[in-house]
């Protein structure tokens, strides 16, 4: 089987696998991972066929949707890309950068690095932040019934992996927790150039969002 046999069946795969999931971890999401994935390749030394795969796969069981539980999507890649015939090698790195694509709080060291994990990570990265990335935070708040704001809960920069998986704070809150901080942590020269116009527009939509708040505009 070819290597675009094996991607064309692996997006028949996600695309069915996720088609109940939540809004913004759904098969748009994937879609629009993969896309920049591909996009932010082009300019760097990587295996294309590797960041591919991986950028399909490394939501196909988020862990928040599973009770934390951070090994099936492990499992259900490896046992997918097993029965395509896929090389063992491959499929462990495509598994890595499942397993340690996550942001997971900002405060856990990543104990695995590859350029192929880097254009995945970024490609992620970009899709949580900007326009898009403010609609999936509401939309995931809206998912768990979060508070949109609350002035009494201040955000907590420095949780454990565990706090934050756990955390229930209002939605504003996740923007200083994780999404303003992501456009300095870009590897790719195409990622930090991306995620610059993504970081001011939700710098802008603050603004608005706060002077709404209290009655200013």
């Amino acid at each position: 089987m070819s290597q675009q046999e094996i991607i064309d069946k692996t997006l028949v795969f996600v695309k069915t696998t996720l088609e109940n999931a939540e809004g913004g971890h759904d098969w748009f999401h994937i879609e629009r991972v993969y896309k920049n994935a591909l996009l932010i390749s082009k300019h760097e030394s990587v295996d294309r066929f590797v960041v591919a795969l991986g950028a399909l796969l490394h939501d196909i069981a988020d862990s928040k949707f599973y009770n934390g539980d951070e090994s099936i999507g492990p499992k259900l890649a490896t046992n997918f890309l097993t029965q395509l015939g896929v090389a063992p090698n491959i499929i462990t790195h495509v598994c890595n950068i499942i397993i340690h694509i996550s942001f997971k709080g900002g405060n856990e060291a990543q104990k695995f690095r590859s350029p192929e994990l880097d254009v995945v990570q970024d490609a992620d990265r970009l899709d949580a932040i900007g326009a898009i990335g403010v609609a999936r935070c509401f939309n995931y708040g809206g998912f768990k019934n979060r508070a949109l704001y609350n002035p009494e809960i201040p955000p907590n920069l420095k949780m454990s992996k565990a706090e934050y998986k756990a955390s229930t704070a209002p939605s504003i809150n996740h923007f200083y927790e994780k999404l303003l901080l992501l456009k300095g942590r870009m590897h790719t020269k195409t990622g930090k150039h991306l995620a610059e116009k993504r970081h001011s527009f939700m710098e802008a939509y603050l603004e608005q969002f706060y002077n709404e708040w209290n009655g200013l505009s």
